[in-house]
């Protein structure tokens, strides 16, 4: 017999107490539970890493860049955990974490490009690479592509004006750019996702001739 709530009981005469179906299907039940795992496993990540530095409020920064790097981010809930385990302000974390650009709070892509925008860079072509970029991953006013797997922003000078315009890909240095070179770096990394190096110059990584470069931009001054 099928008993539905509202209904009372036959012997007790008391209302039966509803009966609240799942209303996830068995799919997302699980994406959920895995999502969950994930998630702790994360946090576990984080907490050897608390051990590792022992919880100094000098080490906060130090801190924080490894969270970033579990995380991928720096979260409201991430900063509130990070304060709360090392006993300090949540406003001292987040102060930190607003005022140094390396650190984010939302969600980026697996690899962050970086264009520098200062004066020497600038008056080589950086606002043209910037806009090659922009166009080669839709970006339409975002930071991040829908794929995932670029980041956007710009920079100021890097210390590399010898080899303006600049840009890095995470970690690694590319420069004497134009923006015909845009594609070029964009495809190793989408074939290459994990791709890493030792922060080579884009003559190296993009398979660039820094001799045909700088005849080239000798040429157009002359």
């Amino acid at each position: 017999m099928e008993i539905e709530a509202g209904e009372r009981c036959s012997s007790c005469g008391q209302e039966n107490a509803p009966i609240f179906k799942n209303p996830l299907p068995g799919e997302k039940q699980d994406e959920l539970v895995t999502a969950a795992k994930n998630k702790a496993s994360l946090y576990a990540e984080l907490d050897k890493l608390l051990e590792l530095y022992g919880r100094e409020r000098g080490e906060l920064i130090r801190v924080l860049y490894g969270a970033q790097k579990i995380f991928g981010y720096l979260p409201p809930e991430v900063q509130a955990y990070i304060a709360a385990k090392m006993d300090i302000p949540i406003s001292e974390v987040n102060g930190v974490v607003t005022f140094y650009t390396l650190f984010v709070t939302e969600p980026r892509g697996r690899h962050t490009v970086r264009v520098c925008t200062g004066t020497a860079c600038y008056v080589k072509g950086a606002a043209d690479i910037m806009d090659k970029f922009k166009q080669e991953l839709k970006l339409d006013g975002r930071e991040t592509g829908e794929d995932g797997l670029f980041t956007l922003t710009s920079t100021r000078c890097i210390g590399a004006c010898g080899m303006a315009p600049v840009l890095t890909v995470d970690e690694e240095v590319y420069g004497n750019l134009t923006a015909k070179d845009v594609i070029t770096i964009l495809e190793k990394y989408r074939s290459d996702p994990v791709a890493a190096g030792s922060g080579t110059a884009a003559a190296e990584k993009a398979e660039i001739q820094p001799e045909a470069r700088a005849n080239e931009n000798h040429d157009q001054v002359h």
